[in-house]
């Protein structure tokens, strides 16, 4: 029988085995994922890792690995326009550096995070097991046994769901979501430029939805472009001469001539809040438990909070010879994170409904919003070292850069 088995083999499911797997090596752990082994390899797209992730992937021996492919975040502008302005008033600027110098973000190609996570799971012994999905669940008490899709069971005491948004073992563990749609979709691609970016993230917000410019290594920078879901489904679909016009009307001329790799895709856009994040052996982590919409960059690192929060309650739980997949231990975990998760959802949400649309009124009380914003130093280093994870008093210790 497993301690812990891990349902979900990208970058949360991988960092919470290595996690839970690094503090207590004693454990059992295991990783089961539904993609075939090198899936993660074709991978097109990069993420933001805030500050306080990259010190819990430091503790893991993984920063330092990673840091070569990863492009700090020096400056953040934030325009507010319709797509026709021949100018984009800049309302919001913050500088990237937060405690200790650190950037407050880097962006990163999800590839080069995998790899290294995944290298780590074989350091410490972890199998990740292929090819599989979840069938069936069920607690039987001192385990819980779990079904996968080639007929074999296995009992674990603790299940982690980090199977996505539309997680399958939430459903099996009975589990109801909080859920709606904004009718928009996100479209990544890569950009390449003529122009150096130094570093500097641009967020437009446009009456479709925000139009974010991430920096890459090099002259390129990764877009998540929000429109509404049946013309960023037209988008995709066109020709990519149809395709870089429409996109070079958003992207300006700034960086000079632009292309657009061959690789984009567009990703409906919604708010899904798990009503619980824990049942009997069995806790979600990720976006099984939370999925936001992107206008604030921090959907992946609300997963690496809830690996920081859960592997430390785990830990702490096995350090006492207490019961790690029981409700009483768990529930810690779910207090620590379900309030800052619905924070966040409900900041996003409320975010996307006032910036996408064109609506003069509004438009006029949100950039004056912006704009006070920008004129108050201490409010704007407060909202830095929130995005970066710098503060809160109860931040888990992964994340402040400390072995659990």
């Amino acid at each position: 029988m497993l301690d812990v088995l891990v349902v979900g083999g990208g970058y949360v499911g991988l960092s919470a085995a290595v996690a839970i797997k690094q503090a207590a090596p004693h454990l059992a752990v295991e990783v089961v994922e539904a993609a075939p082994e090198d899936a993660w390899k074709r991978d097109p797209r990069a993420s933001a890792i805030i500050a306080a992730a990259t010190k819990m992937l430091d503790v893991f021996g993984l920063w330092g690995r990673i840091e070569p492919d990863a492009q700090p975040i020096t400056r953040m502008i934030v325009t507010d326009s319709k797509t026709s302005d021949p100018v984009r008033p800049v309302f919001l600027t913050f500088d990237g550096a937060v405690e200790d110098g650190r950037p407050f973000a880097h962006m990163i190609p999800n590839v080069s995070m995998v790899a290294a996570l995944r290298d780590a799971c074989a350091d410490r012994g972890i199998v990740i097991r292929h090819g599989l999905r979840a069938t069936g669940f069920r607690d039987t008490g001192p385990s819980a046994e779990l079904t996968l899709s080639d007929g074999s069971v296995i009992q674990a005491r603790l299940v982690v769901a980090c199977d996505g948004v539309r997680s399958r073992l939430r459903d099996l563990a009975g589990i109801r979501t909080v859920t709606w749609q904004y009718g928009q979709s996100g479209i990544v691609t890569t950009v390449e430029h003529e122009r150096p970016h130094d570093g500097v993230a641009e967020e437009h917000f446009l009456p479709a939805g925000p139009f974010a410019i991430l920096p890459l290594k090099g002259n390129r920078s990764s877009l998540v472009w929000t429109e509404r879901t049946e013309d960023a489904d037209r988008l995709v679909a066109s020709d990519g001469l149809v395709f870089e016009a429409e996109l070079e009307r958003r992207f300006g001329h700034k960086l000079g001539t632009i292309r657009a790799t061959p690789d984009r895709r567009a990703f409906p856009l919604g708010l899904t809040l798990a009503r619980a994040f824990i049942a009997p052996r069995l806790a979600l982590a990720g976006d099984a438990a939370h999925g936001i919409h992107p206008i604030s960059g921090q959907g992946l690192n609300l997963g690496f909070k809830d690996v920081a929060a859960l592997a430390e309650t785990v830990v702490e739980a096995d350090r006492l010879g207490l019961d790690i997949g029981s409700v009483n231990v768990l529930d810690r975990y779910q207090v620590w994170r379900r309030f800052d998760t619905f924070r966040m959802g409900v900041t996003t949400d409320v975010l996307n409904r006032l910036f996408s649309n064109d609506v003069t009124p509004i438009r006029v009380l949100r950039d004056l919003g912006l704009g006070v914003v920008d004129r108050i130093p201490g409010l704007k280093s407060y909202f830095i070292r929130e995005a970066a994870g710098a503060s809160g008093h109860n931040r888990p210790r992964l994340l402040g850069g400390q072995n659990i």
